[in-house]
C-alpha cells in the first residue's frame, strides 16, 4: 500500500511537471468553472501568476459569446453526460489586446459516480480588430456658422437667408449638408452640435460665429 501511494505521489509530479510546461493554455475547474490549478500558458493569458486564478470563475476570464452554449453545457453536467463541450469565448489580454477563441472542457473524474471537474484548454483563434476611431465632425464653413448663429437666436428660415443673401432654398441646402455631417436630427440639435464644436462663441449674446481666420 505505501509502495502505491509513493507510485502515485510520482505520476502525480510528472503530470504536474507536464502540466506546467505544455504551452497550450490549461486549466482544471470544478464543475462550476471555479479554477483549481492554471497552468503559465493560461496565466499569462491573463496577465496574472497561476495561483491568482485559484477560485476565478473561467467563464468571467473568457467571456463566452453565446450564453445559450453555456446553458447547455451546465444541464449536461448536471446529467453527468461526459461529451467534450466548447465555447467561444473573447477577452482581454495584456497590453489591452482583445482576443478570441474557443474554450474546450472535458469532464475528469476518477468514476461515472464522482462529480467530475472540467480540464479546460483554450485555443486562441485570433485578435478582434478594434473599432476605428471616430472621426471628428467636419468644421462648418464661413456661410454655415453665420447660419447657424441666425437660428440661435431664433431666426426663421426666411430672416437666415435675408441674413445671408441666400435664398430660402440656399439655406435648407446648407442646413441639410450640417445635418448629414453631424448626424443632427434638427436644427435644434444643429445649434447645440455648434457649440458643443466651438462654431458659436458660448456665452455671446446675441450668437456670434467663432473667429477662425488665425487657423
Amino acid at each position: 500500500m505505501e509502495g502505491d501511494r509513493r507510485e502515485a505521489v510520482v505520476w502525480r509530479n510528472r503530470a504536474l511537471m507536464l502540466f506546467d510546461r505544455v504551452s497550450v493554455p490549461v486549466a482544471v475547474c470544478d464543475v462550476y468553472g471555479a479554477v483549481l490549478l492554471a497552468n503559465p500558458a493560461m496565466a499569462a493569458e491573463c496577465g496574472t501568476p497561476p495561483g491568482r486564478l485559484r477560485g476565478r470563475d473561467v467563464l468571467e476570464l473568457f467571456r463566452p459569446q453565446e450564453a445559450t452554449q453555456v446553458e447547455r453545457i451546465a444541464q449536461a453536467l448536471r446529467l453527468r453526460h461526459r461529451s467534450r463541450y466548447q465555447v467561444a469565448v473573447r477577452w482581454e489580454a495584456p497590453g489591452g489586446v482583445r482576443r478570441c477563441g474557443e474554450l474546450t472542457a472535458d469532464p475528469v473524474s476518477d468514476s461515472v459516480e464522482v462529480t467530475p471537474a472540467l480540464l479546460v484548454m483554450l485555443h486562441v483563434r485570433g485578435e478582434r480588430e478594434s473599432p476605428p476611431p471616430e472621426a471628428a465632425p467636419a468644421p462648418a464653413t464661413p456661410v454655415e456658422a453665420r447660419i447657424l448663429a441666425l437660428l440661435a437666436s431664433g431666426a426663421t428660415t426666411a430672416r437666415a437667408a435675408r441674413g445671408t443673401g441666400l435664398t430660402v432654398d440656399g439655406v435648407t441646402y446648407h442646413l441639410r449638408r450640417l445635418s448629414a455631417r453631424w448626424g443632427a436630427a434638427n436644427r435644434t440639435e444643429l445649434v447645440a452640435r455648434a457649440y458643443a464644436l466651438g462654431v458659436l462663441v458660448a456665452g455671446a449674446w446675441p450668437p456670434r460665429a467663432a473667429d477662425t481666420s488665425g487657423e
